[in-house]
């Protein structure tokens, strides 16, 4: 086995309920990543790390592998994303040997495209980098950014550019929530993406949504209807 499509995905979502199959603009949130990774053709296999079994049956319904149940250990609240795909990678290597390459694709990534997954992939095996993940811009400058204490009351983050103009700020990006690719390795190792390590693949703003909330939900199935309507 080359390379692995890892979709964690756990069944306790709190402030959407049910939200990794919850329907987004006509099927399962879940599906639409599913569906690009199967369009990609960059996977021998795509499995999805769950520990419930609405969410493996729908899985397996749109074409992943669900070859293990997540251990409870690894499916509360307050587990990190790195600890379940690196179970995902060593049960698949159990199955099907040690991949060389991993990607790590979010179950809430509706606006996630085939076409980013090969791109990315691509700018991962021609480099020396071991990480590509999605990025996006942040819309203002960040170093225009204040914090607000509790009256109210505000403290530039960066005092020293009240008087810099917009255009002379550098651009600052951040971590879009769709997708990791790596080197096995490198994930084994924990290694982080978002240093010297890691490539930015940076997608346009359009396409850059988290979805947390019930309003982000409403907002993200409105942005996607009107980018392909156009």
């Amino acid at each position: 086995m080359t390379r692995l499509a890892i979709i964690p995905a756990r069944g306790g979502s709190k402030r959407i309920p049910r939200k990794n199959i919850k329907e987004f603009c006509g099927k399962p949130m879940i599906a639409w990543s599913i569906d690009a990774a199967r369009e990609s053709g960059c996977f021998d296999h795509i499995i999805v790390s769950t520990d419930d079994p609405e969410i493996a049956a729908v899985a397996e319904a749109h074409g992943a592998e669900v070859p293990f149940t997540r251990p409870p250990e690894l499916s509360d609240d307050h587990t990190a994303t790195r600890p379940v795909i690196n179970h995902a990678i060593q049960e698949a290597t159990g199955l099907w040997g040690l991949p060389e390459y991993v990607c790590c694709l979010y179950a809430t990534a509706p606006f996630v495209l085939a076409e980013d997954l090969q791109q990315a992939f691509a700018k991962l095996r021609d480099s020396n980098a071991d990480f590509v993940f999605s990025a996006g811009r942040f819309p203002y400058p960040i170093k225009r950014g204040f914090r607000v204490n509790g009256e109210g009351r505000v403290e530039r983050l960066w005092p020293e550019h009240r008087y810099t103009r917009s255009q002379d700020l550098e651009e600052a990006y951040h971590d879009a929530g769709q997708f990791y690719w790596g080197k096995t390795k490198a994930f084994l190792d924990f290694g982080d993406p978002m240093s010297e390590a890691g490539i930015a693949y940076v997608l346009p703003g359009t396409r850059v949504h988290d979805i947390d909330t019930q309003e982000d939900w409403a907002v993200a199935e409105l942005l996607y209807r009107a980018l392909n309507q156009r």
